[in-house]
């Protein structure tokens, strides 16, 4: 039988690169999206075009625990089985300590870390039967705080906890594992990085240059379609960011 997986927020950016890896692999790809109806219906086709009857796409409200559930049941009974989960979809935007209110830490935490966790959840039995894997994708920003997006930070290191406490829950039918990407992408609109800041990320960067998706869907399919004595563990790609031992300045994340 050919293997299934879900990616969360694959319409766009990392979560599509990922998605294209694990098709390349052999998998059948369920893209999720929220917003992005029109780019992941484009995923779609490309990867159908390639694969007949080897992608879908389904919209889900990852900060709703309701839509969570329903979007489990629909990707498992789809192909009729679900072999790997890809939790990628997360906000981004910054949030100044003294300004933020409790809309924006309910949204953070909801789609960053109750979204992915109650996926899981409602995802483990499947997983379990098949000897699933789950990828997390976290940011280099849970070990170093981002100035003025505190509640991000935080959301994203629930779920690197979240990456070890569902490991030991799962095991050892699932494997679980996050990567934490360090400059990926340039952030977009919501986070607006000056031309001074990107040079001095540059800069700061022990590869001096910016990753590539790529680097992250290598190690996603990886996690996923290799086996092996990895559970537990977060993966940092950040060119050698990590090893200059000082936190990160506004704006120089991913923002999946």
């Amino acid at each position: 039988m050919i293997p299934v997986v879900l990616v969360t927020g694959a319409a766009r950016r990392i979560g599509a690169a990922i998605a294209r890896a694990l098709h390349a692999e052999g998998y059948r790809v369920i893209i999720h999206y929220h917003r992005s109806m029109a780019e992941a219906n484009v995923i779609c086709r490309e990867l159908n075009d390639i694969r007949a009857d080897s992608a879908t796409a389904i919209s889900a409200d990852l900060s709703r625990v309701a839509d969570v559930k329903t979007l489990a049941q629909a990707a498992i009974q789809y192909w009729g089985r679900l072999d790997a989960l890809v939790n990628n979809a997360a906000a981004f935007y910054p949030t100044p300590f003294a300004s933020v209110n409790e809309a924006q830490w309910d949204a953070l935490m909801a789609s960053n870390v109750k979204g992915p966790f109650f996926l899981v959840q409602s995802l483990a039995g499947e997983l379990r039967q098949r000897g699933g894997r789950v990828v997390n994708i976290v940011d280099i920003n849970t070990r170093y705080p981002l100035m003025d997006f505190s509640v991000y930070c935080l959301s994203k290191a629930g779920l690197a906890m979240a990456t070890k406490s569902l490991a030991l829950e799962l095991a050892p039918q699932v494997r679980v594992n996050a990567i934490a990407p360090g400059a990926i992408l340039w952030p977009e609109d919501n986070a607006p990085m000056s031309p001074e800041a990107r040079a001095a990320l540059l800069d700061a960067i022990p590869l001096k240059h910016l990753g590539d998706v790529n680097d992250i869907a290598r190690l996603a399919a990886f996690l996923i379609s290799s086996p092996g004595y990895l559970t537990g563990q977060t993966i940092a790609v950040d060119g050698g960011l990590g090893l200059v031992g000082k936190p990160v300045d506004p704006g120089q994340t991913t923002g999946c």
